[in-house]
């Protein structure tokens, strides 16, 4: 028996270059023609760029189901073995694959009712077969494939059916509209993982020609719906503009009524950050906003982690008012606390300081 990292679940706080991801291979209408299964996934040992770079290999990966439970839908898949990169804070730290690691497994959890990717969620997944156990809680991730998912590598006990418990914590944001009360439970459900020779052959990579370059893989369509925060077009409100830090982009727009948050009388103030390529969300920052007019500060706080049906995962926060021509400057004091996959560990990392007139 092999037990690690188990915790109690609960609240936790664009254009595209290429097309071809890790979907789930039982989706895929097409499959690299070359494929490998390597050794390693980790990136080439050469000087890998600042910001989005893509990867130097697309994937395949076997889904292994999905179940919904509650307010929760979740889809369980695995690839092979990452060497990956997580955040505490501004710390990073590179995880290994390690030799005895069989299968990186992957979890993504969603509303079915409208699609959109709970990436706040607490995950974990407990492995059983026989007197084999393991227990792991997964890792917020963002990979180019898939997006905002969750993910570890396993090391397993040989072939076989793995009976897999998969629990969902309670989603931390805020939640608006059709959101508000819902995601606030601690969900299990009862799947299987099946890692046979059938399941190997449908994982595997195969080498990018434009690893290293700027850009990313375009995600390919699979069964389940990826983090893709909306264009601003799609926007309800003002669009006020776009500001960039370190490849995180930031949408900003404003509503008339802050009701939303039980403040009509205000306006509401949002920012959405994605990714330079693939507008995936990247929300889990800290920031900052500095509203003034005229030389006046008309708001100077912090912007909250919020999910609503129209604005997707967004940092918000209620204001006296929004006009044309206010100067709005947006602190990141911490990057995005999620782990990175390989063409994401360079970028989202600086914190710093940028404004915009509106």
């Amino acid at each position: 028996m092999r037990r690690r990292r188990f915790l109690a679940l609960g609240s936790l706080a664009s254009a595209s270059l290429l097309a071809g991801c890790a979907g789930d291979t039982d989706d895929a209408t097409t499959a690299p023609t070359e494929t490998t299964t390597p050794e390693t996934t980790s990136p080439p040992t050469t000087e890998k760029p600042d910001g989005v770079y893509v990867q130097p290999f697309e994937e395949r990966a076997a889904m292994q189901g999905t179940a919904t439970i509650d307010d929760y839908t979740v889809a369980l898949m695995f690839t092979v073995p990452h060497t990956f990169w997580t955040l505490t804070n501004a710390d990073v730290s590179k995880t290994e694959q390690a030799p005895e690691d069989d299968i990186h497994l992957m979890a993504v959890v969603w509303d079915e009712e409208t699609g959109t990717v709970l990436p706040a969620a607490a995950v974990s997944v407990e492995l059983e077969r026989g007197d084999f156990l393991q227990q792991e809680v997964l890792y917020p991730m963002l990979s180019q494939p898939m997006g905002s998912h969750y993910g570890d590598n396993f090391a397993l006990d040989g072939d076989g059916t793995y009976t897999a418990t998969v629990s969902i914590g309670a989603a931390a944001p805020r939640k608006t509209g059709a959101f508000e009360g819902r995601f606030d439970s601690v969900e299990s459900a009862e799947m299987t993982v099946e890692f046979t020779e059938e399941t190997r052959a449908r994982v595997g990579t195969s080498p990018v020609e434009q690893a290293g370059e700027p850009g990313a893989l375009a995600p390919r369509e699979s069964s389940y719906p990826k983090s893709v925060t909306p264009s601003p077009e799609a926007l309800p409100g003002t669009v006020r503009g776009t500001a960039a830090i370190d490849d995180a982009y930031l949408v900003v727009a404003d509503l008339a009524s802050a009701e939303r948050v039980g403040a009509p009388e205000q306006a509401y103030l949002s920012v959405s950050p994605r990714t330079r390529y693939n507008r995936y969300e990247l929300s889990g920052t800290a920031l900052n906003a500095t509203l003034e007019r005229d030389g006046e500060t008309v708001y100077d706080g912090g912007l909250t982690r919020t999910l609503s049906p129209d604005l997707g995962i967004h940092l918000g926060a209620a204001v006296p008012s929004v006009e044309a021509g206010d100067e709005l400057t947006l602190t990141m004091r911490l990057p995005p606390q999620v782990g990175r996959h390989v063409g994401y560990e360079t970028a989202f990392l600086d914190t710093g300081s940028v404004t915009l007139t509106l």
